[in-house]
């Protein structure tokens, strides 16, 4: 290529060296997914310009195989075994879709650092202590909106919904606090997969999936396509 060709070129030949030097994803994989997953969350934990950090599309489904998704906010990444928790009333729609098959997939997108992460796995309650350990930690006002909303469900009115509301911020504040209802609780998502994506020029993006082992003693992992 001559002096004027790669002078035209330059643009095209700069974006093709920028994706050589991004090392989101190393060449080199890493066995185990989860301290990368945790190092993005944490990023975007303190990347100022998102309103909800953790927040992640959450799909499950029917026994019929009807899926849904919503929007919730998790709550910890663990690490050991590998796991998101996240909070919501037991009788949901979501909820209720659970009980009858209890597996999930979520999603993170981060935009402003050009990054997806999707998890898959079987979902279980955590325990009544550490439902009622992070319901205390709730501000009064979401610890009334949980007591009170038949989420999912037909409401006789808007009305309605903010009065009870009301009266039980009322009894709340007599009695000095507000205690978890039975309806509301954590969940795990017991991760088996993870798949990690980094946006690159040119829909060149960089993809990988961790898959857990059988006997849950490793990761399979593979670099995927674009």
């Amino acid at each position: 290529m001559n002096a004027s060709g790669r002078q035209r070129h330059r643009p095209l030949l700069d974006s093709l060296t920028g994706l050589v030097a991004c090392d989101d994803l190393p060449e080199a994989l890493p066995a185990d997914p989860m301290p990368v997953l945790t190092e993005w969350f944490e990023q975007a934990r303190g990347n100022k310009r998102y309103d909800d950090f953790n927040a992640m599309a959450l799909a499950t489904a029917a026994p019929n195989g009807l899926p849904s998704v919503r929007i919730v906010l998790c709550k910890s990444i663990e690490a050991s075994p590998p796991a998101l928790v996240f909070y919501t009333s037991y009788s949901s729609r979501k909820g209720r879709e659970l009980e009858t098959n209890p597996n999930a997939a979520a999603v993170f997108y981060w935009s402003h650092e050009k990054r997806q992460a999707r998890v898959e796995g079987a979902v279980v309650r955590t325990t009544t202590e550490e439902s009622d350990d992070y319901f205390r930690t709730r501000p009064l006002l979401s610890r009334i909106g949980a007591t009170v909303s038949a989420q999912s469900q037909v409401i006789e009115s808007r009305q309605r919904l903010l009065a009870d509301a009301i009266r039980l911020g009322a009894r709340g504040a007599l009695r000095g606090d507000i205690q978890r209802p039975s309806h509301w609780g954590g969940y795990r998502i017991l991760i088996h997969s993870v798949e990690l994506w980094s946006a690159r020029s040119g829909r060149l993006h960089d993809r990988a999936r961790w898959t857990r082992s059988h006997d849950a003693s490793g990761w399979l992992v593979r670099r995927l396509g674009p």
